[in-house]
């Protein structure tokens, strides 16, 4: 493990090479595939997954595997660049199983050697962790799913993110030895859709009614595996965030120096100019705490922790500020269904509760650097 206070020459916080031209390659696949002009349409079809789009990214551009070893099927790369992708995915506001199965299920795969890792890594399966979305890695170990001596699991889960998408589900469960993680057949499990507010990320109720389960950790590893796949999904959600800001920003700054009003380009405004100023200084921020996030969890440095619960209780919120005013910098054409901004606010607003909440990693922060609450 390295040491978090010494800052390699080739682990800086600046994008590599090699994380320009991933930019570049999803960034392509996803102006082919997934248009914001198009996202309202996809929205209100009966499959708002693009397959085309999920092909090329999965196998095409090989980002379902990055994390995932060569000698597994992957391509050997690191956290980090899964955060471009996740970066790039937030400023496409994609309709796409990356982040529940790239990162979140295949950190739980990875620490438990499973063999479902090839099949993820080359893009022909998809998975989901079977845990309430909101859920956040400082909670407890889920108790709403059962597991019998054989395996077999009964039990509810709610607001599961991507179950629908999903042909494998990882589900925590209590067994008669104490809690486990259970890989299960998503067809061996009754989901129902329900109502979100992000429509481009689909939740879902999961009902197990004795579904067979094959056990990947036991009690001595399942709940510090769920909580360390938890914490990357959180870290590296703040990538998503921060796409979603920069192209609320960069949307409406084009929009400004378009629009005319009073004879007057509306972006010639000195307080307009102001507020897209502010809001700069703020993606600014959170593009530093979100590359550090990420390079930590690359790197499995001691600080981690801390670095994933300062970007995720920052760029949740920068998001949803971004998206707010890109809303109302917009004008009336801000407020129509046809265009994607308003997809944009519900996806930030979404993150914003994803993994954890700011107020929550505000306070594991705090225990974190032993920073003491206020004296009542």
């Amino acid at each position: 493990m390295t040491d978090p206070d010494v800052l390699q020459p080739d682990q800086d916080l600046l994008y590599s090479q090699a994380e320009q031209d991933l930019r570049s390659a999803v960034r392509a696949a996803l102006a082919g595939h997934c248009p914001p002009q198009a996202l309202p349409a996809r929205c209100e079809g009966p499959e708002p997954y693009n397959p085309a789009l999920w092909r090329a990214l999965a196998r095409e551009i090989g980002a379902a595997g990055l994390q995932v070893p060569e000698a597994l099927g992957g391509a050997g790369a690191s956290l980090r660049e899964s955060a471009v992708v996740l970066e790039e995915l937030g400023r496409a506001c994609a309709p796409t199983p990356y982040l529940t199965s790239a990162v979140l299920a295949t950190s739980v795969l990875l620490a438990t050697g499973a063999e479902e890792l090839g099949p993820l890594a080359a893009g022909e399966r998809t998975a989901a962790l079977a845990v309430p979305f909101s859920n956040s890695p400082y909670g407890p170990f889920p108790g709403g799913v059962r597991a019998g001596a054989a395996g077999e699991l009964t039990g509810t889960v709610t607001s599961v993110a991507d179950a629908r998408a999903a042909d494998l589900l990882i589900v925590p469960a209590r067994g008669p030895d104490g809690p486990g993680l259970y890989a299960v057949d998503t067809a061996r499990v009754t989901v129902r859709p329900r109502v979100a507010l992000d429509l481009t990320r689909p939740l879902a109720d999961l009902a197990l009614n004795g579904a067979p389960g094959r056990l990947l950790a036991g009690p001595d590893r399942a709940a510090d595996v769920l909580r360390r796949a938890l914490l990357t999904g959180a870290g590296l959600l703040a990538s998503e965030q921060l796409g979603v800001a920069q192209w609320c920003l960069d949307t409406t700054v084009s929009h400004l120096r378009e629009r005319r009003q009073f004879g007057r380009v509306v972006g010639s405004f000195q307080a307009l100019k102001h507020r897209l100023a502010e809001l700069w200084l703020d993606i600014a921020g959170a593009r530093a705490a979100a590359r550090a996030a990420a390079d930590a969890l690359a790197r499995q440095t001691d600080d981690a922790a801390v670095l994933v619960a300062v970007a995720a209780s920052h760029c949740g919120a920068v998001a949803v500020r971004a998206a707010e005013e890109a809303v109302q910098l917009h004008g009336g054409i801000g407020m129509t269904w046809e265009h994607p901004v308003h997809l944009y606010l519900k996806r930030a607003k979404a993150d914003q509760l994803a993994l954890g909440t700011p107020g929550r990693h505000r306070e594991a922060l705090a225990a974190l650097v032993e920073l003491p609450a206020p004296a009542a």
